[in-house]
């Protein structure tokens, strides 16, 4: 494990992107204050001087498409998602650098959006654990400190956005990909409810279908902007309207605060407090706000690590299908083939997994009969040191500290239902502290509605500070 530093990267600067939000380079673009080639050139120079950060697989030129609500735009994509004209490496040695030939369709949206992607971002191996290191690529180092981890495994976007680089970039959330790194790094994450984004068709055909597609920003308002705008080219006929969420509504909520999770797992103090002083926060603000206890056990957190084993020996052993021709299974990393070997051992074992899993999905949405939502914390401390749970932790202990780590956030990939991390606290050495509130599926405007309020009577900085 790498010994801990002190240093922070913040790239801000006056230069074209200034400190601003989307919401504010768009009304600065509408005045012709400044132009898309200017804030473009900005976020590759801040790119450029954030290099320590290690959140870059490779520059994207493309020519953006024009006319979308976020023309102008800069942007990244995770690399697990195939942008027309360049690779699609999953942070793994084993993937081939054939150039993709199409967008997938979230790429697609993003772009129709007017987002103008200019890089391809880090994460771990197939997404597969809670930190952004991996063998092929290293670390991706924290902006607020570089001696910690970003989370995993949207990580490389979050660092950029977080550091000042960029002021939006995409995020994708199998188990919390979303949700960890803005908790790590001081960042709106929301994981939106299944199927309110397009997605590859065949993602349906999985036995649970966990993965979302979403996006990570500084502030809510950009969260709210984008889904609204999103909704307006992609709308699920079976999910409730989001709209746009200006403003927080009026009804005061059924809030329930649970602080712990899985049994046996502790949650570090300064996490406690601020998962509390967020319900307090509720509480002063007219909402009814009761603590629960956790409504899951051990068992959810074995169920859900055999289908992520199961994914993953479906990735390691069967990749050529997946990933294309020069895929090969021997060069990939010891926690996918660990997690590959596992399932081999437990496969008997694995279909009841997905019964209980499914049978979850249903019964922990019953909670929302009592509650409008429920506030958690996303992870069960801030973010560890590089290598905490980086490759080079034998494959079982890094196990055991992923699900210590990360036993909040898998629930509402089973369930399908949305979740948002919001930046609420810092702890004592300046890392940021996130807080998670879940809502049933559709209840993004609701998830939206309660941001903006907790936004506006508990801000949080929205660039890099130093305590």
């Amino acid at each position: 494990m790498e010994s801990v530093g002190t240093s922070q990267v913040n790239v801000s600067a006056d230069d074209a992107l200034g400190g601003d939000d989307v919401m504010e380079l768009l009304h600065r673009l509408t005045r012709r204050d400044v132009s898309a080639s200017e804030l473009r050139e900005s976020a590759q120079a801040r790119m450029s001087a954030a290099g320590e950060l290690n959140a870059v697989v490779c520059n994207v030129d493309l020519i953006p498409e024009e006319g979308g609500p976020f023309t102008g735009i800069p942007t990244a994509v995770k690399d697990n998602q195939d942008l027309n004209g360049y690779p699609t490496r999953h942070g793994s040695s084993a993937t081939p650098s054939t150039l993709a030939t199409r967008d997938m369709p979230f790429v697609g949206h993003l772009r129709g959006l007017g987002f103008d992607p200019l890089v391809k971002t880090t994460l771990p191996e197939f997404g597969l654990t809670a930190t952004t290191e991996s063998t092929t690529y290293g670390a991706t180092r924290n902006p607020w400190n570089v001696g910690h981890s970003t989370g995993g495994s949207s990580g490389g976007s979050a660092a950029l956005v977080a550091s000042g680089a960029l002021p939006i970039a995409h995020a994708n959330d199998g188990g919390g990909s979303i949700r960890i790194p803005a908790a790590l790094c001081g960042l709106v994450g929301l994981k939106p409810t299944r199927g309110r984004l397009p997605d590859r068709a065949d993602l349906d055909s999985l036995p649970i279908h966990i993965v979302n597609q979403g996006v990570l920003t500084r502030s809510v308002r950009d969260t709210a902007y984008f889904f609204a705008e999103s909704e307006r080219r992609f709308a699920h006929p079976d999910l409730p309207p989001i709209g746009m969420v200006v403003r927080p509504e009026h009804t005061r909520l059924r809030v329930a605060v649970m602080t712990d999770g899985v049994p046996g797992l502790a949650v570090e103090e300064q996490t406690h407090q601020a998962v509390r002083a967020t319900g307090r926060a509720l509480q002063a603000l007219g909402h009814d706000v009761e603590e629960i206890p956790p409504h899951l056990d051990e068992q959810f957190g074995r169920d859900f690590l055999r289908y992520w084993a199961f994914l993953s020996f479906m990735m390691q052993r069967t990749g050529s299908r997946v990933f294309g021709k020069g895929f090969d299974g021997k060069q990939t990393e010891a926690l996918t083939k660990g997690l590959s070997s596992m399932f081999v051992q437990q496969a008997p074992r694995v279909p009841g997994s997905i019964r209980r899993l499914r049978r979850v999905a249903v019964e922990s949405e019953a909670i929302y009969a009592r509650f409008d939502v429920v506030v958690s914390p996303v992870v069960s401390h801030p973010a560890p040191p590089i290598g905490y749970l980086g490759p080079d932790v034998p494959v079982h202990d890094q196990l055991v500290r992923i699900l210590q780590f990360a036993s909040f956030t898998a629930l509402q990939n089973v369930t399908g239902a949305p979740a948002i991390s919001l930046p609420m606290a810092r702890t004592v050495e300046g890392l940021p502290i996130g807080v998670q509130v879940g809502a049933p599926r559709g209840g993004e405007a609701r998830l939206l509605s309660v941001a903006l309020e907790l936004e506006q009577a508990m801000p949080w900085p929205t660039s890099i500070t130093s305590t």
